[in-house]
């Protein structure tokens, strides 16, 4: 596809995720009685933007005609996965990254799946929109049986059908869909084997500072659905209908931060204070430029470290970077940016790290 009509393909398909209001509220007025889901239709963030709300369609215009945006012939770092390993974790705490914000995070037994998406075009309407430069790390067909899948928020970045139905069919039935409120109902409308009577409680929708208790092997885990600044739609005409957000997987030997989607707010000092640091946290480090359109809803790198210090994480993962070009800045720039962020700092590097894709880390083995 040319760059004008690919330029042109993006004005539907990315403002069915940019043109969306966010306003702020106080989280009071959301009700965190899920029976209360059908009740709400908007939801907001807690805290106001920061900066005024960029255009659209300025952005795009630039794009198009200054060529501000640096696309670059560099691809993303990518390694064979060690299949072995994801399928026969032990006792280990293991993350792999798949690419974006897609990890597998495996803990006392059980395997957790972020923001599935293996399909090549993050878009409703695929060839058209942002198309997937690397291949998933581990592809659908040699994952593990997953146990619980998280997801933040409903861009199509983060909930993509054909990987949410590929995993709903896995062999030995669906895993748990954990989902923000509101998002239950597109999960019954679109997979139907989760509108079987053995199925429909496999989808559990959450509010903001929900919580829900599963067995691992040794010990439980506490899940609980966290507030940050960001926003949903899925069309022009759903802004803010289903809700958006982080997770918080406790464990009692180990805690673990998955951001989702955010720009940096107060959210991430509330979230600190609520849990008292992290073990590990996968942060968003990508899709930040240009900063007048971008700073309201996405973090940069310097900004991720921020989250770091603020919700006091032992050590942090960078995601939502290098598979599909969302914004201006070149696939490889954000981790440049993330290590002059530490160096700025004074922090070990080693303390904030990227994978490759289909990378595999061990941290810790539960007792």
């Amino acid at each position: 596809m040319g760059k004008i009509p690919r330029i042109i393909a993006s004005l539907f398909l990315c403002s069915c995720t940019y043109y969306v209001s966010a306003t702020s509220t106080s989280s009071s007025s959301l009700s965190n009685d899920a029976n209360a889901s059908s009740e709400i239709k908007e939801f907001h963030n807690i805290y106001p933007d920061k900066y005024p709300r960029g255009s659209f369609l300025k952005w795009q215009f630039e794009r198009l005609f200054y060529n501000n945006h640096k696309d670059s012939d560099d691809t993303t770092p990518i390694t064979s996965p060690n299949v072995g390993l994801i399928h026969h974790p032990g006792k280990n705490v293991i993350v792999t990254w798949i690419g974006h914000s897609t990890l597998i995070y495996q803990c006392d037994g059980i395997t957790f799946l972020t923001d599935p998406i293996f399909s090549d075009y993050a878009s409703p309407l695929p060839p058209l929109g942002p198309k997937r430069h690397v291949p998933p790390g581990v592809p659908l067909d040699q994952l593990p049986h997953i146990d619980v899948v998280l997801i933040s928020h409903n861009h199509y970045d983060h909930l993509d059908l054909p990987s949410v139905k590929a995993l709903a069919n896995q062999p030995g039935g669906p895993p748990l869909f954990l989902v923000p409120m509101n998002v239950k109902k597109w999960f019954l409308d679109n997979i139907e084997v989760m509108n079987s009577d053995a199925n429909k409680n496999k989808v559990i929708e959450f509010n903001w500072n929900q919580s829900i208790s599963l067995s691992g092997k040794t010990n439980k885990f506490n899940i609980t659905f966290l507030s940050v600044h960001h926003w949903s739609a899925r069309s022009l005409w759903d802004r803010d209908e289903t809700l958006w957000g982080s997770w918080a997987i406790v464990h009692p030997e180990f805690k673990f931060w998955f951001s989702g989607d955010l720009g940096y707010t107060k959210d991430s000092i509330d979230i600190g204070n609520q849990f008292q640091g992290f073990d590990l946290a996968a942060i968003d480090i990508g899709a930040y430029e240009p900063r007048w359109f971008m700073a309201n809803y996405h973090l940069n790198p310097y900004e991720a470290v921020k989250v770091m210090k603020d919700i006091n994480a032992k050590q942090a993962i960078g995601i939502h970077w290098g598979v599909f070009k969302l914004s201006d800045e070149p696939f490889l720039q954000p981790p440049k940016e993330l290590q002059k962020a530490l160096n700025r700092e004074h922090i070990d590097n080693n303390k904030f790290i990227v994978l490759k894709i289909g990378e595999s880390k061990v941290y810790k083995e539960i007792n």
